[in-house]
């Protein structure tokens, strides 16, 4: 079964909006995983409009499940990730500046950068991920410089979903099947949400997690916290 991780920035957004602690993203995360969730993923970054480096260290000592840092691997990150020691780190190429994630690591172009990142990583004991597009030879770069899974960036399969779902979704299978049979794990995220997220899980031959937070959240502002964490695990079996 796929393992859902909650991607809780967006309450760290809301908090920050004033001051104080309310909504505060520690009881949030704590919530979360009492509802079933099988990990958080938080994003820092280097400006902290949202989960601040502060949040990092408090979750660290809070979450239960598996604990997911996700951002551009500048010395700051790093050292931050390693006084965290997360399950898993995510690499992301959003550089100071970006508004979200839209793109993937050419790990062709940025290979010896990568790998020299992965080891200090895994050294710690960090399980690493690579965020990419489903593109076979950057895969297979991911494979070289080291990284134990990638992250598949889903916006253009969500962007075509409601076009002709299955050639959305294909690109992502034979990313999937490939990554599996280089000995990769498949995590997956952006824009995954109710409606799509079972048929692309279901369409994967392979999908270990994926990271979800902009809809969840917002969807939880309908349905509340509780009732969205259960109708996204629903989509997953």
């Amino acid at each position: 079964m796929t393992k859902l991780s909650v991607n809780i920035n967006k309450i760290a957004t809301i908090r920050n909006a004033r001051d104080g602690n309310v909504p505060n993203v520690v009881l949030a995360a704590q919530r979360i995983e009492a509802f079933g969730a099988e990990g958080i993923t938080v994003h820092p970054r280097p400006d902290q409009r949202h989960i601040t480096y502060n949040d990092v260290e408090e979750l660290s000592k809070t979450v239960k499940t598996e604990f997911n840092i996700e951002g551009y691997p500048n010395r700051e990150w790093l050292d931050l990730v390693i006084k965290a020691n997360p399950a898993q780190a995510t690499l992301v190429p959003d550089p100071p500046g970006v508004l979200t994630s839209n793109a993937g690591w050419n790990t062709l172009q940025h290979g010896a950068f990568l790998r020299e990142v992965l080891i200090e990583l895994k050294s710690h004991g960090i399980r690493t991920s690579i965020f990419i597009e489903p593109d076979l030879e950057l895969i297979d770069g991911a494979k070289d410089v080291g990284s134990d899974r990638i992250e598949l960036y889903t916006e253009p399969f969500a962007a075509s979903y409601n076009v002709d779902r299955e050639a959305a979704v294909k690109p992502f299978v034979l990313a999937s099947k490939h990554a599996s049979q280089i000995g990769l794990g498949v995590n997956a995220g952006h824009d995954l949400n109710l409606d799509n997220l079972q048929f692309f899980a279901s369409s994967l031959p392979r999908l270990d997690e994926v990271s979800i937070g902009h809809a969840l959240i917002s969807d939880a502002l309908y349905f509340g916290l509780e009732n969205t964490v259960q109708m996204y695990l629903s989509k997953l079996i």
